[in-house]
């Protein structure tokens, strides 16, 4: 497969729309990333693009690239204060990396793009809501750093996300949010610590259609508390999954076979709260969820099945066990409902050996005869 530059960044692929100068693009559909797209547009918008060419269903959307992060700092002049304010930082001092990170965003949130890149976003943010049909479209923009999404460290949920977000002003405030979210203490504690040099990392902001959630959540490849590679774990709540990504809530809980698609395992929380746009500000906000939905099962079965049968498709692909984000989009009919929203490789379980987890748990076929041998229909 050809990279991102391969793609579209050639004189004979590119309208003078589509870049300010000569050079690697500034902006680019998701669909034309891919895996190997990670320098240009991050780990978490080039999992996207590749997920978008094998064929798995992804919102569309479009990402502003490295190439445009590198552009935006340069012309606010802010590096060589960034640079000295994260110069000698104790990674230890919680006082120090806190201001030193409110310092470095509020300098970053305060500066503008230029008249130029500005018309790029605005044109490409009006094209993604004729293709959806939607104006104004709600979009989720999020962070896509090119060290996060990696096998070897979790850098998942150091960036920022925000949902529902319309109009191209308030898009492009919170793309410099995301930018700014480079610097959360979190992050450059976290960097100094795995020895990541602030200015080996770059930023890739996504800004993709959002999907207007009935429910949402996670769902692992693997089982997260044991390695069990045998089974599909799914969490979900009402709502846009923050709620489950943040911890707020205890999510409902199944555990599916990966061989069969049966479920094997349910547990239907109490769930208080989950996320949802507000009807009047059209913004997403917390709200509690009415007591007589709080123990009602947030997904139904069939959705369960199709679930685990997209993870396995996209573990396959990726060849390795996979932390996914999803979401079942209200407005449209069952059976093309459900969304992949996110898509990275686990990384606790994913580097210690097979044989290691494999005793963690029943495998599959260890669950099919038991199935047979009880009289359990399983095919």
């Amino acid at each position: 497969m050809g990279s991102v530059a391969e793609a579209i960044g050639s004189a004979a692929g590119r309208t003078p729309a589509d870049r300010v100068s000569a050079g690697p693009p500034v902006i680019c559909w998701l669909e034309d990333c891919r895996k190997e797209s990670v320098p240009l547009v991050g780990g978490k918008c080039a999992s996207l693009g590749e997920l978008i060419n094998a064929g798995v269903r992804v919102p569309p959307g479009f990402a502003l690239t490295t190439e445009g992060y590198r552009r935006f700092m340069a012309k606010a002049g802010i590096e060589r204060e960034v640079r000295s304010l994260l110069a000698g930082l104790d990674a230890e001092d919680h006082d120090a990396l806190e201001k030193a990170s409110a310092r470095i965003r509020a300098l970053i949130e305060a500066q503008s793009f230029s008249i130029e890149m500005e018309d790029l976003i605005a044109e490409r943010y009006r094209k993604l809501a004729v293709r959806c049909c939607v104006p104004a479209l709600p979009v989720a923009v999020r962070s896509s750093a090119t060290a996060e999404d990696l096998l070897g460290a979790s850098f998942a949920g150091q960036q920022d996300t925000f949902l529902w977000i319309r109009g191209v002003d308030d898009v492009l405030t919170h793309m410099r949010r995301c930018i700014s979210s480079l610097y959360t203490e979190r992050a450059i504690a976290y960097r100094a610590n795995r020895g990541f040099g602030d200015a080996a990392v770059a930023m890739s902001v996504g800004v993709q259609k959002m999907a207007n959630s009935f429910t949402a959540g996670v769902m692992f490849t693997i089982h997260p508390a044991n390695g069990d590679r045998s089974v599909i774990v799914i969490d979900s709540n009402f709502g846009f999954g923050e709620s489950v990504v943040s911890g707020e809530v205890t999510p409902d809980h199944f555990v599916v076979n990966k061989i069969t698609l049966d479920i094997i395992d349910r547990t239907v929380s109490q769930k208080q709260l989950c996320y949802t746009v507000d009807p009047v500000t059209q913004k997403s906000r917390a709200i509690e969820v009415p007591f007589e939905r709080q123990r009602v099962q947030s997904l139904i079965d069939d959705e369960i099945t199709q679930l685990a049968w997209m993870g396995k498709q996209i573990e396959k692909h990726y060849g390795c066990p996979m932390d996914i984000e999803w979401a079942v989009d209200k407005d449209l009919p069952a059976g093309g409902n459900i969304f992949i929203l996110q898509a990275r490789p686990e990384t606790v379980w994913s580097a210690k050996s097979k044989s290691a987890v494999a005793s963690s748990g029943g495998s599959a076929m260890d669950y099919i005869l038991s199935g047979m041998l009880a009289g359990k229909k399983v095919s």
